[in-house]
């Protein structure tokens, strides 16, 4: 019998008990962490959607891996089995191993961008952006104009604008471009996919003008799937073979482990160009370790390795996504307004609609993390203005989505947890024109997201 959602396709072994806590003790916590989710302490979360960032649940075979970790400070037997899934899953020559995604972008961005320089991709991401700017670069925003309208049904609206990259080609030249940096998916604008299709064609414009194609492939698993169930002529393709074509169309990509490679820790960045990967292995023993573990031990590179040929599994993936789609689709049927169509790796609400009556600077997004926890220890994280952070006069970016971002862990919460995390936004949303908006009392140089503190306007 098919059933509309995929039921879990493995059985829990183990179990982690979750805190519980009454409404005025979560009033109280989110207060002394001045309104902002990242600051709040883990065991006083109930159902944590805040990222889905290292929070995955690892499989038996991944723990088995663990023991047997070989921790040499160089030529670590784990590094080769590391080296030969990225070269047999994804299609690169070379293989340098960070501590997670961050560190990746880090190292390409010192070894590609010189001072001047501009870097178009589709949708700024925060600690990608921060990299290039710190290293002298101006991001440009090329994403299609379909990206920046939740309620639009555009099935790729990660897709590139061949028309704006064309353009900021001609107005600074191609000698200024180091590389395009393309996401698959684009959190920002809700966890959206690229066509195969968008990344042939970015190719061919980038090849013509002898510029890089650089991946943020931290989610490429997702977008694999997408495809396979949108795009025309990749429906009876296997999800490997998918992602092995779209990795045809970069010349590198850096990579967050911590997401789609299924581990806690970990990432790397994988290159076909001899001379940028000898680049790169000079600043990952500074930047992180030797160029065979790059910041992690043994055991982890295994986890990484192993949990990359698990995560081509269709059943794996198509349950992942169909989790997302659930808790989605129960929002939307409630009137909760949220970005479509439902992305990948999380559910995200329009707190621009959600909250009307609330400017957008005063912080709708960030004080309707804060209330949702408040109500029912579910904590989610602020994807808008905070996030955005400032232009260099230093002057808020007002992006044109203002989100909640709902991130589901992989393989770690049941469909149970879905109702309920629907249930608390939707009795939220049924009292959202009592909320009042923020002001911001501690903010950051960079990133602020991650360390701000506001308090509740009167």
């Amino acid at each position: 019998m098919e059933r509309k959602y995929m039921a879990e396709p493995y059985k829990i072994k183990v179990v982690e008990p979750i805190a519980m806590s009454t409404q005025e003790e979560r009033t109280e916590a989110i207060k002394r962490a001045g309104y902002n989710t990242f600051l709040l302490k883990s065991k006083e979360v109930y159902i944590d959607l805040l990222t889905d960032s290292g929070t995955t649940a690892m499989s038996d075979n991944q723990w088995a891996g663990m023991q047997i970790g070989d921790e040499a400070y160089a030529g670590s037997v784990n590094f080769y089995h590391l080296e030969k899934a990225v070269q047999e899953l994804y299609g690169f020559k070379y293989v340098v191993p960070t501590h997670q995604g961050r560190g990746a972008e880090n190292i390409l961005s010192k070894i590609a961008i010189k001072p001047g320089d501009y870097v178009p991709g589709n949708m700024y991401f925060t600690t990608t952006r921060a990299h290039q700017e710190l290293s002298g670069a101006t991001f440009e925003d090329i994403i299609i104009d379909e990206a920046h309208d939740s309620q639009n049904d555009h099935p790729f609206k990660g897709n590139i604008d061949l028309k704006k990259l064309q353009n900021l080609i001609d107005r600074v030249g191609a000698d200024k471009i180091p590389y395009i940096c393309l996401a698959v998916t684009v959190n920002l604008a809700g966890g959206q996919p690229v066509s195969i299709k968008n990344m042939r064609e970015v190719k061919e414009l980038a090849s013509k003008h002898g510029i890089k194609v650089m991946f943020d492939a931290t989610r490429c698993i997702e977008n694999a799937y997408f495809i396979k169930e949108r795009e025309e002529g990749y429906q009876n393709k296997t999800i490997a073979e998918i992602v092995k074509e779209m990795f045809s169309y970069a010349d590198g990509a850096t990579m967050s482990g911590k997401k789609d490679c299924l581990v806690n820790i970990g990432g790397f960045l994988a290159l076909n160009d001899a001379d940028l990967y000898q680049k790169a292995t000079q600043l990952v023993v500074l930047y992180e370790g030797m160029p065979s573990y790059g910041g992690l031990a043994g055991r982890d590179m295994e986890a990484m390795a192993r949990g990359m040929y698990e995560s081509v599994d269709y059943y794996y993936i198509r349950h992942r996504v169909e989790q997302v789609r659930y808790l989605g689709e129960k929002l939307s049927e409630a009137g909760v307004p949220i970005v479509k169509p439902i992305g990948g790796h999380a559910v995200f609400i329009d707190a621009r609609k959600f909250l009307s009556h609330i400017p957008q600077d005063q912080f709708p997004a960030q004080m309707l993390a804060a209330k949702l926890y408040e109500l029912s220890g579910v904590r989610s994280m602020e994807r808008g203005i905070v996030s955005a952070g400032r232009d260099k006069e230093g002057k808020h970016y007002f992006p044109k989505l203002e989100l909640v971002r709902l991130t589901i862990p992989r393989r770690v919460y049941t469909y149970a947890h879905m109702d309920v995390v629907a249930d608390s936004v939707i009795e939220l949303y049924n009292k959202r024109d009592s909320i009042p908006g923020l002001k911001m009392v501690y903010e950051p140089p960079v990133l602020r997201f991650f360390t701000s503190r506001f308090e509740p306007l009167k």
